[in-house]
């Protein structure tokens, strides 16, 4: 699998859903298998929340797979020796592209808590510029799960004569009030680490790292299903010479406390509030009268809208009103849902029948 990793900067500026313009920025991208001469078997795939731009394979640099790696590459579901993938870090983002960590022109300081927010518009924008800079005129299709799956739906809204076929995954049109909830006090845990200084803890040379790392355990335990817990950990004593902290007894509290740590040495803690409030604020029948039938009827794109049984943060229910709501509009569109043992977490996963689905969506025409 041929892959390329590129950083690349746009000089014109970019002006967000909030008003709020970014004058110039960057994009971090990585790209898998060939473009076709006429540049018709391109795929872009959106990371959620926590996901950057490597999805798939080892490229340099890195120590591990990409997080879409068993569903990309050679021979795989989206097969990189058929289409070219392209996958990037969304602005705001803490992988490479323009974000909190880049360093302001103003100040010579890192944007910080200073960084404008954004929004899931925002990033299609970003993305769209990045297929005018790659010659891409229309994509193949425009794939992710959760907050990926909610910029593939954008895409669809947005540029409707450029997408032929989206992928919603484990996503929805809008997130629960609980959901919202979740993230408040997740981004309330980080703010109150005595490290944070109201964003601004880079410039400091420090970390609200204790924080985020709570923040990250309790995301982790929504992502993931009960069954799956239990099967993994049920009330199984923790090794005492494997501990992550004195004060664990359990193998489950071990693993979050790992998983927490592992999370808090690689990402960015005002990315986090930015991503989550992204999430939070995603809601593209607002500008059609709170009216997701009407917010869909110019969609030309064949949707796939999938969920996992074992998915308790963003339910069944949530893909069923899109598909109710295409329905209802005349849309092209298929529901499937699909057995999981990871929670919400399923997306990343492969199994034979959820390739299937997205292979055979992929491969169909019109």
């Amino acid at each position: 699998m041929k892959t390329v990793s590129e950083k690349i900067s746009f000089g014109d500026s970019l002006t967000l859903e909030s008003g709020k313009v970014l004058s110039g920025f960057e994009l971090m991208t990585e790209t898998y298998g060939k473009l076709n001469s006429d540049k018709t078997n391109a795929v872009l795939v959106c990371h959620a929340f926590s996901g950057n731009h490597h999805a798939a394979g080892i490229s340099d640099g890195e120590t591990k797979s990409g997080w879409w790696d068993e569903i990309i590459g050679d021979g795989k579901t989206i097969d990189t020796t058929k289409f070219f993938v392209v996958s990037l870090n969304n602005i705001g983002g803490c992988h490479g592209s323009s974000g909190p960590t880049t360093i302001a022109a103003e100040s010579g300081q890192p944007y910080g808590a200073n960084f404008p927010e954004v929004s899931v518009s925002d990033w299609v924008e970003a993305q769209k510029l990045l297929a005018d800079h790659l010659g891409i005129n229309c994509w193949e299709m425009v794939a992710g799960g959760s907050l990926g799956g909610m910029q593939a739906l954008q895409w669809a809204i947005s540029y409707p004569e450029k997408i032929k076929k989206a992928a919603i995954i484990a996503a929805s049109s809008k997130i629960s009030t609980q959901n919202i909830a979740l993230n408040e006090v997740a981004r309330e845990i980080i703010k109150k680490d005595e490290h944070f200084h109201n964003g601004d803890y880079l410039s400091k040379g420090e970390l609200p790292k204790n924080g985020l790392k709570a923040a990250r355990m309790l995301g982790h335990i929504t992502y993931l299903s009960e069954s799956n817990m239990s099967k993994r950990f049920g009330r199984k004593l923790q090794d005492p010479e494997n501990k992550m902290d004195a004060d664990v007894n359990y193998e489950v509290e071990n693993y979050l406390q790992y998983k927490g740590e592992q999370f808090s040495k690689t990402f960015d803690a005002n990315s986090y509030i930015l991503m989550t409030k992204a999430m939070d604020s995603f809601d593209p029948a607002k500008d059609f009268d709170n009216d997701l039938v009407k917010c869909l009827q110019n969609i030309q794109a064949k949707l796939l809208i999938a969920s996992f049984d074992s998915d308790w943060l963003f339910p069944k229910e949530y893909g069923l009103d899109i598909q109710m709501s295409a329905i209802k509009a005349g849309i092209n569109s298929a529901y499937i849902e699909l057995d999981g043992d990871y929670g919400h977490d399923s997306f990343l996963f492969y199994s034979d029948q959820y390739a299937a689905a997205l292979k055979n969506f992929l491969n169909s025409n019109g």
